[in-house]
């Protein structure tokens, strides 16, 4: 006599409960990734750019034009920490998100990006 194989209505639920549990996790720290790399993408793209390099003001007011656009709210041009070395310049900023996820638990990430 064989065995059936396959799986139970109750493994089914649980499975189900998990995906959905691991989807509304996905869906509520996402916006904060997607934050983290818009930053980077737009530290890089003033980092790569020379009109950009001859002061600091000018590397503050080219980011906050990039935050108006991109519409980045967890950092500002203060934030930024601007280091020149010769013709280099290296543009960092770092924060951290507290998201909400249910009732009294939050998770809390630190970002660090960096142009270079």
């Amino acid at each position: 006599m064989s065995r059936q194989k396959g799986l139970s209505l109750s493994g089914l639920l649980f499975l189900c409960a998990l995906l959905i549990v691991v989807a509304m996790l996905g869906f509520k720290l996402f916006p904060a990734y997607a934050e983290y790399l818009t930053v980077k993408k737009a530290l890089n793209d003033i980092v790569h750019n020379p009109e950009y390099r001859s002061s600091v003001k000018e590397i503050q007011a080219a980011f906050e034009r990039r935050v108006t656009i991109d519409n980045i709210k967890a950092v500002g041009s203060k934030d930024l920490d601007i280091a020149k070395q010769g013709e280099n310049v290296s543009v960092s900023a770092a924060w951290s998100v507290k998201v909400p996820l249910f009732y009294n638990l939050s998770a809390c990430m630190d970002f660090e990006a960096r142009g270079e």
